[in-house]
């Protein structure tokens, strides 16, 4: 016979990754299991391809990252910078070798970042981008090589317009 502790164990569901991402993904974070990381890389999908989106998308992101304290994003904080160039300069047509599933990440990322009704709402005291420097330093992980390349590209001067 099962305890009422026992009982009420087994009523409680944890929430699974977001559908058609990778399974292997470790996704312990809260942000990364949440309505509103979901909702992130559903958009993306509808966005990576729209140039019009991807504008808009870099705009907000701009000014939201302008507003945002740093202290919750540490290390992250300079590749943050860099996915905002890279979707920028992906957008006007400068750089274009960067692998979809990488796009998607960045562009989910930058999403999140922008979504004022995340899993903590921005205007939490304290803790308000919290969530938001998670997402932010999991994609980072996800997309490092990629960003490394796109800062090499900046620095070496590689820039054509395809």
């Amino acid at each position: 016979m099962k305890t009422a502790k026992q009982k009420s164990r087994t009523k409680i569901k944890t929430r699974a990754a977001p559908k058609n991402v990778e399974p292997d993904v470790p996704y312990r974070k809260p942000a990364l299991r949440s309505e509103a990381f979901a909702r992130a890389l559903t958009d993306a999908k509808g966005c990576v391809d729209d140039r019009e989106s991807l504008q808009a998308l870099f705009s907000e992101a701009a000014k939201k990252a302008a507003a945002v304290p740093r202290e919750p994003f540490k290390e992250c904080w300079p590749y943050l910078q860099t996915m905002l160039r890279l979707v920028h300069a992906h957008h006007r047509g400068e750089y274009g070798q960067i692998p979809n599933d990488a796009l998607l990440w960045i562009v989910a990322a930058l999403n999140y970042l922008i979504d004022p009704f995340d899993l903590i709402p921005d205007k939490t005291p304290f803790l308000g981008f919290v969530d938001d420097a998670a997402v932010i330093e999991f994609v980072v992980d996800r997309t490092r090589q990629t960003l490394d390349e796109f800062m090499m590209w900046e620095t070496v001067g590689e820039r054509t317009v395809l």
